[in-house]
């Protein structure tokens, strides 16, 4: 192990990121012969301001990879304050009282490091990799910004043009850009699932600095986040640093809250048809089912019928309504299964000469065909094999420990999940698969949407919100 350099406990002055690449090993077995991958090694620890820390060591490289997970993302947004979690993302990056804006990746490049941050519905990750010595390095720069972040009028109002900005590139110029929004918005009633992280512009124009700051104050704090570090490293000393500079952020002035709204079980079926005016080529058939949450037992057998349904070009859906039927251009699915319960969909953009009502009844008849038969034992061993596979991925780097510890500490709010979850995986039989599909891809539990391309002159459509 390197040498640990260490950084003065007063006040540094000021000082001027980006996935980590891993190779990853290839991993298959069938039900009989998985071999049970070796169990991760980890100590969890909770600093007197509320901090979890997560410390595990590997000494196989003279590395160390940072993962400090704030458990807040667009689903902790109100109504009319959408995308602040997603700003926050780049807010994060534009300096402190001791970090002068864009100087965060930076000075992790100049020792040759890397950095990245993301957000999704649930938390918001801000990672580091560092030769081993620069441990005190990424937790001095991320203790100093929880601390002490810099929010002023001039570096919201430029990193909210920027937020915009990729709103449109990403979403709202690109081809069916915005189907994921439309749907989620269709699917839900309260919960914030209803919005996508990215927000909307008018949220996003009618925010002011003092909601943002506002935001930082009630997530950004010790007792919402937790800490993963994983690397060459000795626990002790790694946890004095972490101690050294995270003792001294204080905690939030109020608990943080976590009163989100449930969205209510649907109890009927409902068929929605909407047109989309712009970059909208070709009609789009979405169905689409309330499921459960990351961590619920049912959430594994539906991992499986998931990947059985929709995960790649061998999947029953693409080869249906590609190969079988020749009904869409493209036909994919999601199981979207996280903090709190969302959706499985399915989605047929529908090939030129053939009707929406032909992929909606190829679709639902997927979905039936997995209530009404069991899936094959060839199909429940590859599900099994490529679950194996990750799961074995998760121990090659330690970006992926990481990962999947913080994954496990955060979402499931139980980090031995880590390890259990390759046993739970490895005894789902077909009857669980079968038994999921029958409580979930209902008929009262569907969503049909057909979302239409402008219609021609002399035809119309139903308008945004109409339901047949």
């Amino acid at each position: 192990m390197r040498p640990i350099m260490r950084l003065a406990s007063g006040r540094l002055p000021r000082i001027c990121a980006v996935s980590a690449v891993a190779g990853m090993v290839v991993f298959s077995a069938t039900v009989e012969t998985a071999v049970r991958p070796p169990k991760f090694d980890y100590e969890i620890h909770k600093l007197d301001n509320g901090l979890t820390v997560v410390l595990s060591e590997d000494h196989s490289t003279p590395i160390v990879r940072s993962e400090l997970v704030y458990h807040v993302g667009s689903k902790n947004e109100r109504p009319g304050r959408t995308g602040f979690a997603h700003l926050f993302e780049h807010l994060m990056f534009k300096g402190s009282r001791n970090v002068l804006s864009d100087s965060h990746l930076t000075l992790i490049s100049r020792v040759g490091g890397d950095g990245n941050a993301y957000t999704t519905e649930d938390a918001t990750t801000y990672v580091e990799t560092v030769p081993s010595q620069y441990l005190p390095l990424i937790l001095w720069l991320e203790a100093d910004r929880m601390a002490t972040l810099r929010i002023d009028k001039e570096t919201f109002e430029s990193e909210r043009q920027v937020v915009k900005e990729e709103r449109r590139w990403r979403y709202e110029d690109t081809p069916f850009g915005l189907l994921s929004e439309i749907m989620y918005d269709q699917a839900y009633s309260v919960h914030p699932y209803k919005h996508t992280p990215i927000g909307s512009m008018a949220d996003l124009e009618a925010a002011s600095v003092d909601d943002v700051q506002e935001f930082f104050d009630t997530y950004y704090v010790p007792e919402n986040a937790t800490l993963v570090l994983v690397g060459d490293f000795e626990s002790s000393e790694a946890l004095a640093l972490v101690k050294q500079y995270f003792d001294r952020v204080p905690k939030a002035a109020h608990p943080v809250p976590r009163d989100i709204p449930r969205e209510p079980a649907q109890t009927g079926e409902r068929r929605i048809t909407l047109t989309q005016t712009e970059n909208w080529p070709l009609p789009a058939v979405i169905v689409a089912h309330h499921i459960t949450y990351d961590g619920h037992p049912d959430a594994y057998p539906l991992h499986i019928a998931v990947k059985v349904l929709s995960d790649g070009q061998s999947s029953r859906i693409y080869q249906r309504l590609m190969y079988d039927e020749q009904l869409a251009v493209s036909a994919f699915g999601q199981g979207t299964i996280i903090d709190d319960p969302n959706l499985f969909y399915a989605v047929s953009l529908v090939q030129p000469g053939r009707t929406p009502a032909e992929s909606e009844q190829a679709l639902i008849g997927q979905l039936d065909r997995l209530k009404n038969e069991f899936i094959s034992d060839r199909e429940l061993q590859q599900a099994k094999n490529q679950f194996a596979r990750d799961n074995v991925f998760t121990r090659a780097t330690v970006e992926q420990k990481a990962s999947h510890l913080s994954h496990a500490a955060v979402i499931h709010d139980d980090i031995t999940t880590a390890d259990a979850e390759f046993d739970i995986f490895m005894n789902i039989t077909k009857e669980d698969v079968q038994r999921v599909a029958r409580t979930y891809f209902t008929e009262e539990n569907r969503l049909v949407l057909t979302i239409q391309p402008p219609a021609p002159a002399g035809r119309s459509f139903l308008r945004p919100g109409d339901e047949e």
